[in-house]
């Protein structure tokens, strides 16, 4: 079990063998989490969205704490719409330099299939106590990306298949709410691709990957 302290978001004890055990580093180009290497950002914790076409398409939504990567997979993606509440199932936590990842899970890996760095910013808690907040049940945050803003609640609901926790994710209504369609915004914000383009370069299924690309949406 992962062991947290308090500590502004630093790591004393944490743990990422559930990530490493599902793993082949000689198969896959996922980081393996021995680096130090850590994604600029001029301040605050770290957030990534991660969109991923494996067997389902979903989004992987990520926040920096005791230095790690806490994340849940959200099949339909975040919604700027606050009357919309996102499942939210919580998975393994992964090394924080796995928010510069963006490329092809190779076929027969875990989570094979196209992953796209969606989003990525800095992130603060509005509560005084984040160990405390996810213990609750509820933790409430702002987002300062280049896709998502604002404050917004994970707010855990129940255990799901294999006892993972399931959460919703829940825009706060603020100057940043919307009603429009986040694949308004469909490429990546590190190298502006689409699915099919990261899965034609980093070779993989072309055809898969683009079914995770809005109708219409043309690869240059």
């Amino acid at each position: 079990m992962t062991k947290r302290t308090q500590s502004n978001g630093k790591k004393k004890h944490t743990s990422l063998e559930e990530y490493r055990r599902k793993r082949d580093f000689e198969a896959t180009p996922e980081p393996d989490g021995g680096t130090r290497s850590k994604p600029p950002l001029k301040k605050g914790l770290l957030f990534v969205v991660q969109k991923h076409q494996a067997s389902h398409l979903h989004y992987d939504f990520r926040l920096e704490w005791r230095g790690v990567l806490l994340s849940w997979a959200i099949p339909k993606g975040p919604s700027l719409d606050p009357s919309v509440k996102r499942l939210a199932a919580q998975v393994e936590d992964h090394p924080r330099e796995y928010a510069n990842f963006e490329g092809v899970i190779p076929e027969g890996e875990y989570g094979a299939g196209t992953v796209m760095v969606w989003d990525r910013g800095a992130w603060g808690p509005e509560v005084p106590d984040v160990d405390a907040a996810l213990r609750k049940g509820e933790l409430k945050f702002t987002l300062d990306g280049q896709k998502l803003r604002g404050s917004w609640v994970l707010v855990r609901t129940r255990l799901g298949r294999g006892s993972k926790p399931q959460w919703l994710l829940i825009k706060h209504r603020d100057e940043y709410a919307s009603s429009e369609d986040i694949e308004l915004e469909p490429r990546s914000v590190l190298t502006k691709r689409l699915m099919a383009e990261i899965a034609r370069i980093d070779r993989g299924d072309v055809e898969k990957a683009a079914q995770a690309d809005p109708a219409g949406s043309r690869a240059s």
